[in-house]
This record gives C-alpha cells, structure tokens and sequence, in this order.
C-alpha cells in the first residue's frame, strides 16, 4: 500500500513525499485506518516498524482537517532521547503544516526548563514527554488539558519497566476522560494489560512480528570467558572497514572501560551513558550519526527508540537481561529494510539466558568459533560435547565471514 491510498489531506502527502515515503509499513496500515476513526488502541511492534509515523500521521491530519487550539494531544516517552527522536520526526512531517510540537524531559538547565515552560503555557499542538518531567510542570498548574484529545503512549513496556505505572497515572488524571487513548508497546506482558485496562476504552488490538529480529541481521555469536570479551572486540574490528558500529553492555561501568581500552588502541570510539548530561548525550549521538565516531560504546539507554541509519554492526557485549531486549539491541542495524550484523557474547553464567532469547525468536543463533589466538571458550551446551568439533550448535549463516572486507594492506586503524 502507497501513502497517498489513505486519504491523508494534501499538505499530509506533501510532507510525506518531501521526506520520500512511499510505501507504508505494516504496522502503518493496520493501526492508520483505526486510528483515523477515532478507536482506542493497544498496538504491539517492535522497533524499526514504523510505529511513529503510524500515530504522528493520522493524528497531524486530524489536526489540519479539524482546527487545533491548545495542546490536541500528547505522547508519553520512557527516555529523553525517545522525546527528542520524535519531536525531530514530528518538525519532517509537520514542515507544510501550521503544528508545534515540543519535547518536555529533565536533565536540563533552568533556561530549557523556561523554555518547556513557555512551550506549555503557550499550547503547543503536541507535546511530546517524559512522565516524571512532565509531572513537575503539572504540579505548576500552568499547564492546561483541558483540550486534548490523544493520549500516545510510546515504548510503554519500557516505561513499565523503568517503573513508571504510578506516573503515568499520575499524569492521566490530568487529562479529559474523553479522548482517544494509543499505546504502543514491544512487547505484550501482564503489566501490560494491566495498564491498558486503566486507560484505554474498548481497543483495537493490533500485533505486528513482536520479537524478532528483522530478517536483514546476520546473527552470531561467540562463547568466551569475561577475560576473552576485549581482545575478541580488538579481533572483529582490527583492520576491518567496518563504518558504524554499536557496542552494547550491561554498566556504565563496563561501558567506560570497553572505550578506555578501544581508545589505548587508537579506535575512534566514544561512549554514552548516564553520567553523562544531555548536552553530552546529544553531542555524542551526532558526531556518531555524522560518522565522526565509528563506534558507539552504550548501555541500554539507547538499545529503544533512537534512529540511527546504516549501523553496520551490534556487538552485545553482554547477553541481555530480558530476551525482548535482544531483540531492541540487535534491532539498531538493518532497519529499513537493510543489512546488517549482530553479534552476541556469551559467557558461562549467560548460557540459559541466552537460550531463553533463541527459544524468544524461534532461531538457534550460529556460534561462531574463537580465534586460535585466543584459545578456547566455554561450551553452549555442556550434553552436545561434540558441538565443539563442528565449531557451531545451529547453522551457519551464509556469508558470515565475507560480510566485513579486510582493510587494504598498509591502512591503520581509525584514529580517534
């Protein structure tokens, strides 16, 4: 299906060709049409579907083709880096359109704080926000919503998790009890529904290839000792013309020391974690998306909800926690129907959890064996011994090794 089958408005069209989108996904032509007819609804998608546009479209139309005073509608985010990804969105579609938007999160100065206050008290169309800063600027009692009409919740699972129930009730009691209610949510657990319950009033469902992987991702993995995780890094990328990559680890602690020792190396590397302000968090994931940096060292911060075109690999320092997350980490290369390669360290102590996330995606993951020079690992399956003479417990992926081209003889490796 084309855009233009939808019956959005011409300025909708315009903006939409400008930015070049043609084709709508399918998590877009299932949630649109529902949306259009003003239906509550609980959508399941993971990232890199579509999702954002699938609630930006159809609610900016309403706004043109209806008239907007004060704030029409507002869109709950876990992450201030979410916030700011989908106000960027919003400014593309809304470039033919008379709609505001505005980003509302914490970690600021008192001159962003002004900023948000003004943005409120003056009714931008959309505002788009983290709960807990959202909250301080209610409590102030200068923000009115008393128009709105969508309530959005993005990522709520991970809002959920980031345990964010409290707060998001919190800010719902400040809404009219009539309004259209979307949620959009990666995965579907208890809480969940729990919350939809709360809030939503007869919902459509919609449920779109939850938990797996784009089929553009070569996944592999490797069993190593902690001990081993660093010069395995130094292996994969030494001399390798790999543009873009994103490494993946539990700490921010793990985090510093991963970029510590990739920049001993000479490896143009930079890390973002929580220690950092948001001024820095911005200035690191621009100098990445500008490739000025070739590699991202993060903790889950960013694993949801930032769009980063063409990373070429994700390395998974450490097997995540949650199964689902495996799928958000990973999710950061092939998006948009591209290609790209997701490799995955596993340690003794990670093996059940890592074949919780197999048994999630319905794939066994190609492992893949050490280098020679860094000696042996640690075996997936302790009852399949003999899994180490054929050096993998699944199949291999075609065209594993010739993915990443050797650098020309002679080059260095990226400086920093």
């Amino acid at each position: 299906m084309k855009f233009n089958e939808l019956n959005f408005t011409d300025a909708i069209l315009e903006g939409l060709e400008a930015m070049r989108f043609e084709t709508v996904t399918p998590v877009q032509e299932l949630t649109i049409p529902i949306i259009l007819k003003g239906q509550d609804i609980i959508a399941c998608a993971q990232t890199g579907t579509g999702k954002t546009a699938a609630y930006l479209l159809p609610v900016l139309d309403k706004l043109v083709r209806n008239g907007h005073n004060g704030t029409n509608a507002l869109i709950l985010v876990p992450t201030r880096e979410l916030a700011i990804q989908i106000d960027q969105q919003m400014a593309g579609f809304g470039y033919f359109l008379d709609v505001a938007s505005t980003a509302i999160y914490g970690g600021n100065d008192k001159a962003e704080w002004e900023r948000q206050k003004t943005a409120l008290t003056s009714g931008a169309d959309i505002i788009i926000a983290t709960p807990g800063r959202l909250i301080q600027h209610l409590t102030m009692g200068y923000v009115k919503m008393d128009q709105l009409q969508h309530l959005i919740l993005d990522e709520a699972d991970r809002m959920l998790d980031m345990g964010f129930f409290e707060d998001i009730m919190q800010v719902v009691s400040y809404l009219p009890q009539v309004r259209q209610t979307l949620m959009f949510s990666a995965t579907m657990p208890p809480k969940i529904r729990e919350l939809a319950k709360e809030i939503l009033k007869n919902p459509e469902e919609v449920s779109i290839s939850i938990s797996k992987p784009a089929e553009g991702i070569l996944q592999a993995a490797y069993m190593v000792y902690d001990t081993q995780k660093i010069p395995l890094i130094i292996s994969l990328l030494k001399d390798k013309e790999i543009p873009s990559v994103i490494i993946f680890s539990s700490t921010k602690l793990k985090v510093k020391d991963i970029t510590r020792s990739l920049r001993n190396l000479k490896f143009n590397a930079k890390d973002i974690h929580s220690d950092l302000d948001q001024s820095e968090r911005e200035d690191v994931l621009r100098e990445f998306k500008n490739r000025n940096v070739q590699i991202l060292v993060a903790t889950d911060i960013i694993a949801r909800g930032i769009d980063i075109e063409k990373i070429d690999l994700v390395i998974n320092f450490d097997v995540p926690r949650d199964a689902e997350d495996y799928v958000h980490r990973v999710g950061r290369t092939a998006r948009a129907q591209t290609q790209g390669v997701a490799l995955t360290f596993i340690n003794e102590k990670e093996k059940m959890a890592f074949y919780d996330i197999e048994k999630l995606i319905e794939k066994t993951v190609y492992k893949v064996p050490l280098p020679p020079d860094l000696g042996e690992g640690p075996i997936y399956d302790p009852e399949e011994r003999a899994a180490r003479k054929k050096s993998s417990s699944g199949k291999k992926p075609n065209g594993f090794k010739k993915k990443f081209k050797k650098k020309p003889s002679g080059s260095k490796p990226p400086q920093a």
